[in-house]
């Protein structure tokens, strides 16, 4: 009995990191992946790529982000154990009338993503330039004990659309 219980937390791990990955895994309404380009050969194993996805913002109809990661291959990135890169490229843009479904705070959450099996997240925030009446988006990956400054930001600015008459100011639906 008492060596079971010296792998007690040894199981309790295993079961934390499994309950991570599930949950994870869980996520099927993610973003879109619109093409990946490889860009280093490995000979049996998946080779390294850049992949190119597309997030639609889920408070405003109308503004779609794309944003360019680095995917590892190899036999970490095969078994999904890779710590990806901090590089992240992004580009939002306006594709349709914009309207705003509630008020959000500067710097809301609209997308996150592990990016390593525990420690590493992607995430896109949008905040606004009330007095350019701007949607700004930035794109950054972190770090549990260490941040990275890598990051991107892209702007959107709020434009008639079609036959749209009036536009919508990004300040009447910005909290506080």
């Amino acid at each position: 009995m008492k060596t079971l219980s010296r792998f007690r937390p040894l199981f309790a791990s295993a079961a934390a990191v499994f309950a991570l990955t599930a949950s994870g895994l869980a996520l099927a309404d993610g973003p879109d992946l619109i093409f990946r380009k490889s860009t280093v050969f490995k000979l049996l194993t998946p080779n390294d790529k850049l992949a190119t996805y597309a997030i639609d913002d889920p408070l405003i109809d109308g503004v779609v982000c794309h944003y360019t990661v680095a995917e590892k291959g190899g036999l970490k990135g095969m078994f999904g154990v890779a710590e990806e890169t901090s590089d992240v490229s992004l580009a939002c843009r306006q594709f349709g009338p914009i309207h705003f479904k509630e008020k959000f705070d500067q710097c809301d959450v609209v997308f996150r993503e592990r990016r390593s099996l525990i420690f590493k997240k992607l995430q896109i925030v949008r905040g606004c330039d009330t007095k350019r009446n701007v949607l700004v988006y930035m794109v950054y990956s972190d770090r549990l004990i260490e941040g990275s400054p890598k990051n991107s930001t892209s702007a959107v600015p709020v434009m008639p659309w079609g036959g749209q008459n009036s536009v919508p100011k990004c300040a009447d639906f910005v909290e506080g």
